[in-house]
């Protein structure tokens, strides 16, 4: 499966199935005010050492019920070292406007870990990082609120996001990522060589307990320890960032769904293709989705 040539005269895309379809109908638009969260985003572009490709899309709950995605992701490339910055966050449902908060922990990671990297490129402080996104919400409430100085109950009841962030950096032996996490969303290496999805962050079904607990700490609260991880990409794995309406129906790859983004992600596609791949309907699985995902670029003699 793959996108259509247009000189071929074939139809437009048509959705991709994965089992037992969702019911199908025609998406309803957001609440007024969510005029500016658009149903899907998409991007993507490519440095010397890596490609990257990243697409955010509503769930059918949301479609459905009129309530504005609530996932949201960012990427930059930092000129000075060939370093690749992201940020993936997923906006908490109880939240009343969460969909801003995943914008806004994204884009104050994105912000603050460019400007780390430009006064000391050797390490990185991610909890400087996610006390930055912090923050960012507690401006965002405080503004909310007429100025008046919230509580952190109050900044969670507006604004609560898991947030994903991190860098890639480029090196002879494999480029090196470095992230934390804040949250339920995640990370995975995928081979694509052989189709194996290696978690980064321990998964919810993870241990030996009976039941799977969907219970979150998001931002504002930044944990103490702090999850983080360093890895590294060999010339046959990418890097993919998700949230859970993501990671859910991927679980532990060996699936339909690991199969189908094996094939997907075998080179970079376009970015409208990923963001029509990731949009597959999957019977119970209508949350929404987001995924980053990096490659590095090596030449033919090395793949």
């Amino acid at each position: 499966m793959s996108p259509a040539n247009a000189d071929d005269g074939a139809a437009p895309w048509l959705g991709i199935t994965v089992g037992t379809p969702g019911v199908e109908f025609e998406p309803r638009p957001p609440g007024q005010y969510a005029f500016d969260i658009p149903d899907t985003e998409c991007d993507g572009w490519s440095t010397p050492e890596l490609a990257v490709r990243w697409a955010s899309v509503r769930g059918a709950k949301h479609r459905y019920y009129r309530q504005p995605r609530q996932d949201a992701a960012r990427a930059a490339a930092h000129e000075a070292t060939g370093a690749v910055v992201f940020a993936v966050a997923d906006g908490v449902s109880d939240a009343v406007n969460s969909e801003r908060g995943a914008v806004e922990a994204c884009r104050a990671a994105i912000e603050r870990t460019l400007h780390l990297l430009s006064q000391a490129p050797g390490s990185l402080d991610f909890r400087d990082i996610a006390g930055h996104a912090a923050k960012r919400l507690r401006e965002l409430a405080k503004w909310r609120l007429s100025g008046r100085e919230p509580g952190p109950g109050e900044i969670a009841g507006l604004y609560a996001t898991t947030l994903v962030t991190g860098v890639i950096r480029p090196d002879p032996q494999g480029a090196v990522v470095e992230l934390c996490r804040i949250g339920d969303s995640s990370a995975w290496l995928l081979n694509r060589s052989q189709g194996h999805y290696q978690p980064v962050f321990a998964t919810k079904t993870d241990g030996d307990a009976p039941l799977v607990s969907n219970e979150v700490t998001p931002l504002p609260t930044v944990p103490d320890p702090l999850e983080q991880r360093s890895v590294r990409l060999s010339a046959h794995h990418c890097l993919l960032v998700g949230t859970d309406g993501f990671g859910d129906p991927l679980g532990d790859g060996d699936g339909q769904v690991g199969a189908l983004f094996t094939h997907q992600l075998a080179d970079p596609p376009p970015p409208t293709w990923f963001a029509h791949v990731l949009d597959f309907s999957r019977e119970t699985f209508d949350d929404d989705r987001t995924l980053l995902v990096a490659w590095p670029r090596h030449p033919p003699e090395y793949r």
